[in-house]
């Protein structure tokens, strides 16, 4: 019973492992296709993912190139804007310099208290005895240099003020963006609160707003009313954030920054040249302490100089010579930062 019993349970276990090795044999096939299956996927997936990550690149690389391109066409557009501009702000009409220096003056009037100045100034050169061939110089100097050495005056204090308090008016715009205020509004809060001239200048951007002009355009405009470069400066900023997108504030932080250091930097340059300053004045107003100490001391020996025609030669000769140095001496002394 036993044998038979070891017999049959053999039996079924040799009946067991040749089914086993029958179903494994037909199975073998599919499982090892099942595996690479398996294998195919994880390297299409691993394909894919390495294939969007490269995508991914790309498309980086493609957008900085694209904002890179975008920034050199503004840049280019508006070099050529400031280029056309340029011959405005340098050199400007006269209608053009009694706007930038903020008088409300037209034109017409303008002329008409110039001439007005050159007939007093000639009168006062008359009645205190100027020979005659003086007075149309006097006229000239009257009607024609002194107005316009007037309004250029008041241009440059003008610029310099603005330029004093630029640089806060731009913090105060940079702090309104950080606490989420749109530009428009930070414009219109230096437009209301910040001191004459920004306050103009920055209320013209405001009414050029309203009159349907973008901010990036109202700002250009600006150095037509301001002559400087920190205007010019800003609007650039402004053109280039609305057309290449980026950190306002963070622009806006580093164009006051730069500008607080060139405002520095034109200090230490006139510290620099105070001296040279010093001696071009001491040089420029020898020739006439000389003149006068010896006027003083021997009238008769001088005096030819102003009753003969020799001696008024001598004198438009000298004072020619005289100016050319000065002149030199300016150009000299005078940087650009």
């Amino acid at each position: 019973m036993f044998g038979i019993d070891s017999t049959v349970l053999a039996f079924v276990l040799l009946a067991g492992l040749s089914a086993g090795a029958i179903a494994y044999a037909f199975l073998f096939s599919r499982i090892s296709d099942e595996k690479n299956v398996g294998k195919r996927l994880q390297s299409i997936k691993a394909a894919e993912s390495d294939r969007a990550v490269v995508k991914a690149s790309r498309d980086r690389v493609a957008e900085a190139a694209r904002r890179r391109k975008s920034v050199q066409d503004s840049l280019k557009e508006l070099d050529e804007k400031q280029k056309d501009r340029d011959v405005n702000v340098r050199k400007p009409p006269l209608k053009i310099q009694i706007r930038q220096a903020g008088m409300h003056v037209t034109i017409e009037r303008f002329y008409l208290y110039s001439v007005v100045c050159g007939v007093v100034m000639t009168l006062v050169a008359f009645v205190a005895g100027l020979p005659l061939i003086v007075l149309p110089g006097v006229l000239v100097v009257g009607a024609l240099g002194l107005p316009r050495w007037f309004v250029s005056l008041r241009r440059a204090r003008r610029v310099k003020a603005f330029l004093k308090e630029f640089p806060n008016a731009l913090d105060v715009i940079v702090r309104a963006v950080k606490s989420g205020l749109p530009l428009n509004d930070g414009i219109r809060l230096i437009a209301n609160e910040s001191p004459e001239p920004v306050k103009t200048e920055f209320r013209r951007i405001v009414d050029a707003q309203q009159m349907g002009l973008s901010i990036p355009e109202a700002t250009l405009r600006m150095p037509e009313t301001m002559p400087c470069t920190e205007a010019s400066f800003f609007g650039i900023v402004i053109q280039i954030q609305a057309q290449a997108g980026g950190n306002l504030s963070e622009a806006l932080g580093n164009l006051s920054r730069v500008l607080r250091d060139r405002k520095k930097m034109k200090a230490k340059v006139q510290a620099l040249s105070m001296e040279a300053k010093a001696s071009a004045a001491i040089i420029g107003a020898l020739p006439f302490i000389v003149g006068l100490l010896v006027y003083l001391s021997s009238p008769t020996y001088i005096m030819p100089l102003f009753t003969t025609s020799v001696g008024h030669l001598i004198l438009g000769v000298s004072a020619f010579w005289m100016s050319i140095g000065i002149f030199v001496m300016r150009k000299m002394m005078n940087f650009d930062v």
